[in-house]
Parts: C-alpha cells; sequence; structure tokens
C-alpha cells in the first residue's frame, strides 16, 4: 500500500489513475507528472520502486492537494460571500452559480422538493 500525499493509492490499479485519488490531482495532472519523471503510466502501484514514490511524493508536495485545496476553495466562497458578490449570494442560498436554469433541474443544488396537488402558481 502506497500512501502519498495523505492518501492510499489502490494496489491494484495503474499508477496513471491511482494518483487521481488524490484531490486536486487529475488525469492531465497525473499523466503530466509522471511523464516528466519519465515512470511508466501503464505501471501498477503496487509495483512502484521506493525511489519513485518518493520522486513522485516530492513532485506533489509542490501542487496544491487535498485539506490545502478544499480550505482554498472553502476561502475563496467565504470571500465572494463577504464582499457580497452575486455568486456569492447563490452559494449562500445553496442555488446553482453559474448561470444555470432553475424552474426546472437544479435539484443538485436546490434539494428534493414534496409535489402539493392542486397548488397554484
Amino acid at each position: 500500500m502506497v500512501r502519498i500525499a495523505g492518501v492510499n493509492l489502490p494496489a491494484e490499479k495503474r499508477i496513471e489513475i491511482g494518483l487521481t485519488y488524490i484531490v486536486g490531482i487529475g488525469r492531465s495532472l497525473s499523466k503530466e507528472l509522471l511523464n516528466g519523471l519519465k515512470i511508466d503510466l501503464d505501471k501498477k502501484v503496487k509495483d512502484l520502486t521506493e525511489a519513485e514514490i518518493a520522486k513522485i511524493r516530492e513532485v506533489i508536495a509542490k501542487h496544491p492537494t487535498e485539506a490545502d485545496l478544499r480550505r482554498l476553495v472553502a476561502l475563496n466562497i467565504k470571500r465572494l460571500q463577504e464582499i457580497g458578490s452575486y455568486r456569492g449570494f447563490r452559494h449562500k442560498r445553496g442555488l446553482p452559480v453559474r448561470g444555470q436554469k432553475t424552474k426546472t433541474n437544479a435539484r443538485t443544488r436546490k434539494g428534493r422538493k414534496k409535489t402539493i396537488a392542486n397548488k397554484k402558481g
């Protein structure tokens, strides 16, 4: 079991996919980092050597990941709310932030409502 940035990577997955379990690292960044370190993308996580793991840890430490990234996002949202921006207002109300319509859809942000029979309006 390999532990990088406080996350246990799944041993049976390819390293390219395994790195995406770390918050803040997606497929493209994972590919870019591994190509830079000249590590085979198809190598399984369990087959990595200690030297390769150390190199990966070193490179990932330069990127905001996990708790740092979550804190950064939370602070950005809080800043938007404090300055009274439209986006901050939408975050506060739990509504879609990026201009989607809300008459229908938007159930993920608004939550599921009970339907009321014969309601006019």
